[in-house]
């Protein structure tokens, strides 16, 4: 077994040592929206799940949790071994299924089968169980960043939204009024119980399914807080999607569930509900923006027309907080925000290459791979003829027939389509010879709506005839009709 990190020899050794024996094969697993390295570690037909952190004081958070959840009989791994000084740690090994992976992710929202109900009503059940029994004698101390969800909290998520999404989705807002009702919407939650544990993460990524029971992970960010904010967590995790009525029947069970445990006023309680489903929206956009648009990974972009759905609702039901003016004209806003649109992501079917087109302009970005594939094609149209320099073409784009006809009447636009068009097609050919399921081509102009939208319409055509492949055919110019 080759060593190809010092996260792998650390785990090795620490394998080794709790078992008595050298790891027959390590393999990491795929990347998660934190820096923790996950990796799967066997021995003959066993495995144990190895993670590795640099992050000690989070590290600790987890073991301390992990043990307490343990001793009350919690559905969470135990604990196998931990090295020192505590960057790397063995738990038992919960296998592939979350809940999330059961559910249909799509942007309809679609009827969801009743063994995934009853996941979601069990995975309710043990939630007060966790806020409530186990929250009572929890080491808080221990908490990271932050001992309890108080108004500091609230005020890094609420920034983190400002920051990392508004800014770098191009939402306009007046700042010093957002930063007025960003603390209205802190004064008024603070008022809420908070005497609770507070998963922080309480999503269906975080819920391990096996043998049709919940499981829980990654509740390392966990702290003193409100009750609320967990099951707005479940109920409004965007991708997950669950139909509307869903939610409302979730959350009753959830509300009969706590009942036995503590006595509860079921108008104050709802009151802080939507006041927390919003702040806990805002934070998952500020997370979308942050490893979406400032590290570029573009998984967590496809979760931003999901949030915007959320809003809508929000909106459309009057549960909007009466006192935040601003906060509802920023929601409206995000909802009607048409640059966001690129990123839905419709599943297709699997046994088929999907071939995504894209036009842009350069005097923007080029446009991100929601695949996760890294890129393939892009085309500079620069070069070309440009029929946005003369007056008669203006109100025109690439799609409208003046424009089309004078593109073709240009040897050097048909070679570049041709050649352009040759080295996608040969490409695609083996991608589909070795099973790929995606492959990106890009055409991108000055202003993006000349050269490159009639380009990339050319080769959307070309390639339906050709090949037995998904086409997905857009323009980033948000003033291109699709």
């Amino acid at each position: 077994m080759a060593i190809n990190s010092k996260p792998e020899q650390n785990l090795s050794q620490l394998f080794q040592k709790w078992k008595g024996e050298v790891p027959d094969k390590i393999v990491e697993l795929p990347p998660s929206g934190s820096e923790r390295i996950y990796y799967r570690l066997y021995s003959g037909d066993e495995s144990v799940i190895g993670a590795y952190n640099k992050n000690i004081n989070e590290n600790n958070a987890f073991l301390e949790f992990t043990k307490h959840f343990t001793d009350h009989e919690l559905p969470v791994p135990s604990l196998l071994a931990v090295n020192e000084p505590a960057d790397s740690y063995l738990i038992t090994d919960l296998g592939n299924t979350t809940l999330f992976s059961l559910l249909p992710h799509k942007l309809k929202q679609e009827k969801f089968s009743q063994e995934v109900v009853d996941i979601y009503k069990k995975a309710l059940e043990w939630l007060p169980k966790i806020q409530v029994i186990a929250g009572k004698d929890l080491n808080y101390y221990m908490c990271y960043p932050r001992q309890s969800f108080d108004e500091q909290s609230m005020a890094w998520d609420l920034n983190y939204f400002k920051y990392f999404f508004l800014k770098l989705g191009g939402i306009h807002f007046d700042e010093q009024r957002l930063e007025h009702y960003f603390n209205t919407l802190i004064k008024w939650l603070s008022k809420a119980p908070a005497d609770y544990f507070m998963f922080r993460d309480f999503q269906s990524r975080n819920i391990m399914v096996v043998n049709n029971e919940p499981w829980f992970i990654d509740y390392q960010g966990g702290r003193k807080g409100p009750l609320q904010y967990d099951v707005a967590s479940l109920l409004f995790d965007a991708k997950a999607n669950i139909p509307f009525n869903l939610r409302q029947e979730l959350l009753d069970h959830y509300l009969e569930q706590l009942g036995k445990y503590i006595d509860i006023d079921y108008d104050s309680f709802i009151k802080y509900y939507y006041g927390f489903v919003l702040i806990r929206i805002f934070q998952a956009l500020g997370t979308y923006g942050f490893r979406g648009f400032y590290e570029k990974k573009s998984l967590f972009l496809q979760s931003i027309p999901y949030a915007q759905n959320n809003l809508n609702w929000l909106l459309e039901q009057n549960l909007f907080p009466e006192n935040l003016p601003h906060l509802k004209t920023i929601a409206e806003r995000i909802v009607e925000a048409r640059q966001f649109q690129k990123y839905k992501r419709e599943p297709v079917d699997k046994s088929k290459l999907r071939i995504d087109i894209r036009s842009f302009s350069y005097k923007k970005d080029i446009p991100v791979d929601l695949s996760s594939n890294g890129g393939g094609f892009v085309f500079d149209c620069r070069a070309l003829p440009n029929p946005g320099r003369l007056e008669e073409f203006k109100n025109y784009t690439g799609k409208d027939k003046p424009v089309i006809q004078y593109l073709e009447e240009m040897d050097e636009v048909s070679d570049f389509i041709n050649k352009s068009s040759e080295l996608v097609i040969a490409s695609a050919k083996k991608y589909i010879e070795r099973g790929f399921t995606n492959l990106m081509v890009c055409y991108g102009c000055t202003g993006g709506q000349h050269r490159s939208v009639y380009c990339a319409e050319k080769l959307a055509k070309i390639i339906s005839k050709k090949l037995d492949v998904v086409v997905d055919l857009q323009h980033e110019e948000e003033n291109i009709t699709l």
